[in-house]
């Protein structure tokens, strides 16, 4: 009996395990979120708007990409 209490995984390590994966779900939900919000107000602007921030409309999903997943 001694050898099965000591090979059983703690019950500790099985919980964390949805809680790690719930973490995880949020974040990528969060910056999924962040991503739509910037491209579409980044969408919403004139050429003239985005060319004074230096930006053009090819370049909005690059940085609304950026802003979300890399600059984290």
């Amino acid at each position: 009996m001694a050898a099965v209490n000591q090979i059983a995984t703690p019950k500790s390590v099985l919980s964390a395990l949805p809680t790690a994966w719930i973490d995880e779900l949020s974040t990528k939900f969060t910056r999924y979120r962040l991503y739509r919000q910037t491209y579409n107000e980044l969408s919403e602007l004139t050429g003239r708007e985005l060319a004074d921030l230096g930006l053009n409309r090819s370049m909005i999903k690059r940085v609304a990409y950026q802003a979300a997943y890399e600059n984290n």
